[in-house]
C-alpha cells in the first residue's frame, strides 16, 4: 500500500466531513490487452491505482476503451462518484457538463480532469458509469455504526486500522480510528452493493469495472470482501514503482513508473497543526 493512496483517501474524507502535471506516456492499448488476456475469467474487475500517479488515469481510459471495443463492459463503477449518480439516462452524446451533474461530481475530492477520459470514454461507448462511494450525508453516521466493526475479521480489522494511522501520517488521535476505519469499510460496502446491482444486466461475457484506490481494490480487506459469494472478482493493482508491500493481496499487478516524489504528510501536518486564536 503506498501512502500518497492513503492522504488522498483520509484528505478528502477529513474534507467533506469538515466542509497535476501533464501526464507521462501509458503503456500502449496492446499491453492493456495482453494485460486483460492474462486474467482469468470475472465478472467484476477492479483496478487498483495510486491516486496521484497520473499514469493510472490514462490506463483507466485504456481499460475502458478496450473492454468496450470488445463489448465486454457491462458498466464502470468509481470510486470518485458518490452511490446514486448514475449516467444510465444519458445519451452516448452527452456534454460533460450533463455527465458531471449526473454523477454529483464533487470536484473539491476529485480532479474532473484527471478522471475525464475514462469517464467520457465509457459514456461514448454508450455503458453506463455509476457512482460507488458512500454518499457525504452518510459519512459522519457510519462512524457510529460499530457492527461496521464486525465486516472484517479481527486481524483484518487491525490491518485496516494500522493503514488508517499510516495515512495521517500518525497525526490522527488514536480515539478517531476506529469511526474512521468504519468509514472506510462503509465505502467499500456501498461500492460492492452498487457493483453487485449492475450485475444483472451484464450479458455473458460482459463485466463490471471498478476504477478506485488500492486499499479498495485489495482482496483481503476491500471491495472484493463485500461483494455476494459466487462473485468472480479480480483485483488487478496498478504499481507505481516499488516492490509489493506485505499483507497486499491482488492477483495482477501492472507495474508503471514511479509517481513523483511529494511529501504528503506536509499538508495534513498543516491541517493537524493547532490554531491560535486572534
Amino acid at each position: 500500500m503506498h501512502l500518497p493512496d492513503l492522504l488522498r483517501r483520509c484528505g478528502a474524507i477529513l474534507m467533506l466531513l469538515a466542509g497535476c502535471a501533464g501526464p507521462p506516456a501509458a503503456p500502449p492499448t496492446d499491453e492493456v490487452a495482453l494485460t486483460l488476456s492474462r486474467l482469468p475469467s470475472t465478472q467484476v474487475l477492479l483496478l487498483g491505482e495510486q491516486h496521484d500517479a497520473p499514469e493510472h488515469q490514462q490506463l483507466h481510459r485504456r481499460f475502458v476503451t478496450e473492454l468496450a471495443a470488445r463489448g465486454q463492459l457491462a458498466a464502470l463503477v468509481l470510486e470518485m462518484a458518490p452511490a446514486g449518480g448514475s449516467t444510465a439516462g444519458l445519451p452516448a452524446a452527452a456534454t460533460e457538463a450533463a455527465v458531471r451533474e449526473a454523477l454529483r461530481w464533487d470536484e473539491r475530492a476529485w480532479p474532473w480532469p484527471a478522471y475525464r477520459p475514462a469517464v467520457m470514454a465509457a459514456v461514448r461507448a454508450d455503458v453506463p458509469v455509476q457512482g460507488g462511494n458512500l454518499p457525504v450525508d452518510r459519512l459522519r453516521g457510519s462512524m457510529a455504526q460499530t457492527e461496521l466493526d464486525q465486516r472484517l475479521p479481527p486481524e483484518v480489522l487491525v490491518r485496516q486500522q494500522a493503514l488508517i494511522r499510516e495515512g495521517h501520517c500518525q497525526l490522527l488521535p488514536e480515539r478517531q480510528i476506529a469511526p474512521m476505519t468504519r468509514v472506510q469499510i462503509a465505502r467499500d460496502l456501498s461500492m460492492a452493493q452498487v457493483i453487485e446491482s449492475a450485475l444483472p444486466r451484464a450479458r455473458p461475457g460482459q463485466l463490471v469495472l471498478l476504477l478506485s484506490g488500492s486499499v479498495h481494490a485489495d482482496k483481503s480487506l476491500g471491495v472484493p470482501r463485500h461483494l455476494p459469494p459466487g462473485v468472480r472478482s479480480t483485483s488487478l493493482r496498478l504499481q507505481a514503482g516499488g516492490a509489493s508491500l506485505p499483507g497486499e493481496d491482488f492477483d495482477a499487478r501492472l507495474p508503471t513508473p514511479p509517481a513523483p516524489p511529494v511529501d504528503h504528510c506536509a499538508s495534513l501536518r498543516e491541517q493537524f497543526k493547532p490554531r491560535t486564536q486572534p
